[in-house]
């Protein structure tokens, strides 16, 4: 059995598995885990060395290979290339993570319409590209799955990350939407909502100090600040025989931090009175 891992090393044993946003982060975290219970994994991002340093990480840490391709999920022709990688390389495809995401502190009020372009353009309408490029290859599996990363603010206000709420409440009705319009190609579409994971570009863009991630920390009822490995055993289970007979659901796995309050309130009031 996998280090840290609930599940036979075998679970994904022949599955193809595709992860946008893969080369870092919590997206390279499901791609370790899927690799190590036996699935072939494609990884995509925008930068090339970041994935190149992915797949060098992956093969001395764990012995195996990931492959990868260059994508920005803003951009449908790549996306349309990389679909076609795909299927040049496995034909069909079991499993995809819609993971890439963007996000940064700003006031709705001092917002750009670039600045909101950019998180809208790559959380939701990346999520619509990617998936709809790889819709005929996943029909062509005996039993598909796609689950989404979205956030405990999609179904909620979303203070001081307004571009990312909107987006991620647009991803959680896609989601909805997809599942009921292609569960007839026994297509399972589902969402993670992860907990807080300190990866370099949230700590970049939203945990500026570390009074900030404590703020964070401070409303996590269980588990406190988790880790891409914990994150990942979900997205296992989401993609899991165990989990057949769910589709159009959210796995909520934040703690419970949903229950207390929102902490983006508390920290961008912080950061307007600074």
């Amino acid at each position: 059995m996998s280090e840290n891992s609930v599940f036979k090393d075998d679970l994904f044993e022949g599955k193809r598995v595709f992860i946008t946003g893969g080369a870092t982060g919590m997206g390279l975290g499901f791609a370790q885990a899927f690799l190590n219970h036996g699935a072939k994994v494609i990884i995509a991002s925008r930068k090339e060395d970041k994935l190149e340093e992915a797949a060098a990480i992956t093969k001395e840490k764990f012995g195996k290979e990931l492959l990868w391709k260059t994508m920005d999920v803003r951009n449908n022709e790549t996306v349309e290339e990389v679909a076609n990688f795909i299927k040049s390389e496995w034909d069909e495809l079991d499993i995809l993570i819609n993971n890439a995401a963007g996000n940064f502190v700003a006031p709705i009020a001092s917002m750009s319409e670039n600045a909101w372009r950019a998180v809208v353009d790559i959380v939701l309408d990346g999520t619509f590209r990617v998936s709809k490029a790889c819709y005929p290859l996943l029909r062509k599996a005996r039993s598909a799955s796609i689950v989404n990363i979205i956030a405990n603010y999609a179904w909620n206000a979303a203070p001081f990350v307004g571009h990312s709420g909107a987006a991620k409440a647009g991803v959680l009705n896609l989601t909805r939407t997809l599942a009921l319009e292609w569960a007839n190609d026994n297509i399972r579409v589902n969402a993670l909502c992860p907990g807080v994971v300190l990866t370099e570009n949230v700590k970049r863009n939203l945990m500026l100090d570390e009074d900030t991630a404590k703020t964070f920390e401070d409303y996590i009822p269980v588990g406190g600040i988790t880790d891409s490995e914990k994150m990942a055993q979900q997205v296992l289970y989401l993609c899991s025989p165990a989990a057949d007979v769910i589709t159009g659901d959210m796995l909520i796995a934040d703690g419970g931090q949903w229950l207390v309050g929102n902490a983006f309130y508390q920290m961008g009031k912080k950061f307007l009175d600074e």
